[in-house]
């Protein structure tokens, strides 16, 4: 329990993932006994840092993201969660946007650029796109992320009106999703989102990780290596995956025949991680 048998303490680069592998060293330097990484940049960073101190990380393709070698015999001090293990699933999104613009011909995705547009994201976006027959330009983000630069994407759309904008898993747009879905609505624009959160607060759609399950999943996880389980060792799972419609009114008979067809279903793990004694946990 948190302040009785765990500490936590909680560390953030406030957008601005160029200061990544600096915070990542202050992290290290408190000595945790374990980090938790919500994110493939600060875990990449605090994975330069340190070959000793156990990390849970959740993140896209361990692999592909160069955070493991091999993800069937991971060893060293690395361990967690794949939301979007080969990304298999951005096929899937482009598919539930026809469903409901059938039409649909240009889309334009917002996200990272070194970490998603250059990487096998953004090639697994791309691929997508073709396959479905779809227009494909991308909004990146370089530098500080914060909502004057949403403001300033969604206020470009205007000039260049895609089709859909699809927002990325980029956990930056999770932190921002109130102000991306007031943005879309203003602007009139149906939207992919790739967090069912976002869809709980009036986003159209998304298709997603179960969230649920993989915090659980992380957590189970923790508890085994506060517990003495080498990180080496505890498998690197893979979240299920989830669609789920709006619960707005929809606005068109396109959008009631999908939320009629994709009713979420999900799986939950009753797994529970047991902390003993005192623990330090960076997260």
């Amino acid at each position: 329990m948190e302040g009785r048998s765990l500490v936590v303490e909680r560390y953030s680069a406030l957008g601005q993932f160029d200061h990544a592998a600096q915070l990542a060293r202050d992290i290290v330097d408190t000595r945790p006994d374990a980090i938790f990484s919500t994110d493939i940049i600060p875990a990449l960073a605090v994975k330069a840092a340190t070959t000793t101190i156990p990390i849970v990380a959740i993140s896209g393709d361990p692999v592909a993201l160069g955070l493991v070698s091999n993800i069937a015999r991971l060893g060293g001090n690395i361990t967690g969660s794949a939301v979007n293990a080969g990304f298999e699933i951005w096929g899937k999104r482009f598919g539930l946007l026809k469903e409901v613009l059938p039409m649909l011909s240009n889309a334009c995705i917002i996200l990272h650029r070194r970490i998603e547009w250059e990487g096998p994201c953004g090639s697994a976006v791309r691929q997508a796109a073709k396959h479905a027959s779809v227009a494909l330009k991308e909004t990146v983000f370089d530098g500080k992320i914060d909502e004057r630069e949403y403001q300033r994407v969604f206020a470009s759309f205007e000039q260049d009106r895609p089709d859909a904008p699809i927002v990325s898993e980029f956990s930056v747009h999770f932190t921002n999703r109130a102000t991306i879905v007031e943005l879309a609505a203003k602007h009139r624009l149906p939207t992919m989102y790739t967090w069912r959160d976002v869809v709980e607060i009036g986003g159209l759609m998304a298709y997603s990780p179960d969230f649920l399950e993989v915090g659980r999943s992380a957590g189970h996880q923790m508890g085994q290596i506060l517990n003495g389980t080498n990180p080496g060792d505890i498998p690197y799972t893979k979240s299920p995956i989830t669609s789920c419609p709006s619960t707005s009114r929809p606005q068109n008979r396109s959008i009631l025949n999908f939320r009629q067809r994709c009713l979420a279903a999900q799986t939950f793990s009753s797994n529970e991680g047991h902390f003993r004694n005192w623990h330090k946990t960076a997260v």
